[in-house]
């Protein structure tokens, strides 16, 4: 799909955002493994999610009636350059995910392979539900997903009994299961996936299992775990699990807080005042707010409720009059590895220099986001480059022009967000992979206020 942005037009009024993709995920796997009923709301319909679920079909043969009922609600459409969506739209009928589960011990081996489609989180994760289960699986994925990195989640695997076999690294995955053993692993790169992976398999281990990471990410596992009465032990950069065999779970999926930073970064480039309601508040989530106040955004966010430990609220977005450089630090990149496309937008609208210090992990996401994003800001008019591991953007650029999003669903919602406050209009082309996160992305736009306009297929 390709679109004409025409700046200028101011936002107003308060919006929601789909289900977060990455508790999805999670809170699918543990329902699919519970002993018991579990019912769960508010799970986004994207295809990275669905993936999740047609697998957990294939393993958990009681879980499989429920999972299959709440996939079908929806039709899904695949679309080349290694990105997948949904082809719905905002206002889709809360559809809720019920399943039975028979425990660790009721799943099977599946018939077929397990196809995670384009998602590293599945991937990831399903990896570690594998190694915890006493047959073969194997885990394989589209082209865009078979070129990412797989050793780091194998190696913690192998080291705690199951066998784990790559295709030089990558995808596709064989694993053979079962009888693990609970490990202490230090992750050479700060990654919630694959600390998730090893949590989720140690729940079935002898013994303890303990995760330390050089840097804090995600900490989605753990809530979740915590929340259902896992014996688990948290430190700073440290967590510990015990096995445990858990119950049904109930719960609705927070809204994805990286699908509202670019509604608050859209409401900061363009003065305008918005609120995002029902969003995740998860301060390993929100990082991307702290960044944002440095460049003058001003925001405050207030917690309603908590859902499986997740706490759940508004963020309210202050009319703001520009945005200035500032510095990502090397440490705080992990908290934030989802927002760099649209915090390197904003950079390239700032006044000075902004650094995305360390950002070496944004080669291996759904495309390379470096490239993209240097390439895209470059078409605009303005000036990215790559210094080593770093991603340095120069600002006071009046972008315009046509970009493209290369199918990549973040990049995609950047360089839209680009034009509404750009110099002059911007034409984007590939936008509907916006939908990978963010089904209705557009439309809400609209709905604000934006002035978009779709110019062809």
């Amino acid at each position: 799909m390709r679109v004409r942005i025409t700046p200028g037009s101011r936002l107003r009024g308060s919006a929601a955002v789909p289900g977060d993709k990455s508790i999805a995920h999670r809170w699918l796997i543990l329902a699919a493994t519970a002993q018991g009923s579990s019912r769960l709301l508010g799970v986004p319909s994207s295809l990275d999610v669905r993936s999740t679920a047609s697998c957990l079909s294939s393993l958990a043969e009681r879980a499989r009636p429920g999972l299959e009922a709440w996939s079908r609600n929806d039709a899904a459409t695949a679309q080349g350059h290694g990105s997948t969506w949904n082809a719905s739209t905002a206002g889709r009928p809360d559809t809720p995910v019920e399943v039975e589960g028979e425990g660790w011990s009721g799943l099977r081996p599946s018939e077929r392979d397990l196809d995670c489609g384009n998602s590293g989180t599945a991937m990831r994760l399903l990896a570690g539900v594998a190694a915890a289960s006493p047959f073969r699986s194997v885990l394989t994925g589209d082209a865009s997903l078979s070129s990412r990195p797989m050793e780091r989640v194998a190696a913690p695997l192998r080291q705690m009994g199951a066998s784990v076999a790559t295709r030089e690294g990558h995808a596709p995955l064989r694993v053979d299961g079962g009888d693990l053993q609970g490990i202490a692993y230090d992750t050479p790169v700060p990654t919630a996936q694959v600390k998730g992976a090893i949590l989720l398999a140690g729940l079935t281990a002898a013994g303890p299992t303990t995760v330390r990471e050089p840097a804090p990410t995600r900490d989605h596992t753990e809530i979740a775990l915590e929340a259902i009465g896992v014996p688990i032990d948290r430190e700073a950069l440290a967590v510990t699990i015990r096995p445990f065999q858990h119950g049904g779970i109930e719960g609705r999926v927070p809204g994805d807080p990286s699908s509202a930073a670019f509604l608050v970064a859209a409401a900061a480039l363009t003065g305008s005042e918005l609120t995002i309601t029902g969003v995740g508040l998860n301060p390993s989530r929100t990082h991307f707010l702290e960044v944002m106040a440095r460049m003058g955004v001003r925001t405050q966010s207030r917690v309603d409720r908590l859902e499986m430990g997740e706490p759940v609220g508004e963020i309210w977005v202050a009319a703001a009059d520009g945005v200035r450089a500032t510095q990502v630090h090397g440490e705080e990149l992990p908290l934030v590895i989802d927002e760099v496309p649209i915090l390197a937008i904003m950079a390239s609208l700032a006044h000075g220099e902004t650094r995305f210090a360390g950002a070496g992990e944004l080669r291996v996401k759904e495309s390379d986001r470096l490239g993209a994003l240097v390439r895209q800001i470059g078409s605009l008019g303005g000036s990215c480059q790559v210094e080593h591991d770093d991603l340095v953007v120069a600002g006071g650029a009046p972008l315009g022009g046509a970009a493209h999003a290369g199918g990549d669903h973040r990049i995609a919602m950047a360089l839209v967000i680009a034009g509404l406050a750009a110099g002059t209009p911007v034409e984007v082309d590939d936008v509907g992979a916006a939908d990978v996160s963010f089904p209705g992305f557009l439309p809400l736009l609209r709905t604000l206020g934006a002035s978009i306009e779709v110019m062809g297929p």
